[in-house]
């Protein structure tokens, strides 16, 4: 097993965010030019997400270098998150507290090491949201990011738009 650090922040420091930034630019390096994935983009979203109820991050570090990272937050009843969904969801799927995995990341020399699912069960380790949401692009890794978070316990329950420059996105569920 890989022997790394995994730090959590339940407010973002600055330190966290140069970290978590650094780490972000480049886990998305190849995406970086398209305007959803550009580093200030990120970092708007970032500032944002912060600022919500129950912002949870986990940095994973080797070493000093920050390797991975996820963080999310909680959403309740009538959430941006739920509102945005193509199909209308089932009332009990919305109605339960949630928590939402909003980035999730590893650079690419640890992954397929482990790491990113470490990094992910530390994250929702003390939890207390009985179930957790993500939404993946389905395109990422020809797929293998969407059959991966299948792996891990989650499946698809709808499609979403999140913004006009955004890819489609799958927004998958599990139980915590």
């Amino acid at each position: 097993m890989i022997d790394i650090e995994l730090q959590h922040y339940r407010e973002l420091t600055e330190e966290a965010r140069t970290r978590l930034i650094e780490a972000y630019a480049d886990v998305r390096a190849p995406l970086l030019h398209l305007p959803n994935y550009r580093v200030a983009a990120f970092a708007e979203r970032l500032g944002r997400h912060a600022s919500e109820p129950g912002f949870e991050l986990v940095l994973g570090y080797a070493g000093e270098v920050p390797i991975g990272y996820a963080y999310g937050n909680t959403i309740e009843e009538g959430d941006r998150w739920w509102t945005r969904m193509i199909k209308p969801l089932p009332a009990e799927v919305a109605a339960l507290p949630t928590l939402a995995l909003k980035e999730i990341g590893v650079r690419t020399q640890w992954r397929g090491t482990g790491v990113a699912r470490r990094i992910h069960d530390e994250l929702l380790s003390g939890r207390t949201e009985p179930q957790v949401t993500l939404m993946v692009n389905p395109a990422a890794g020809d797929g293998k990011v969407l059959a991966l978070y299948e792996t891990w316990g989650y499946e698809a329950i709808n499609e979403v738009q999140p913004s006009p420059q955004a890819p489609p996105l799958v927004a998958m569920i599990r139980p915590r």
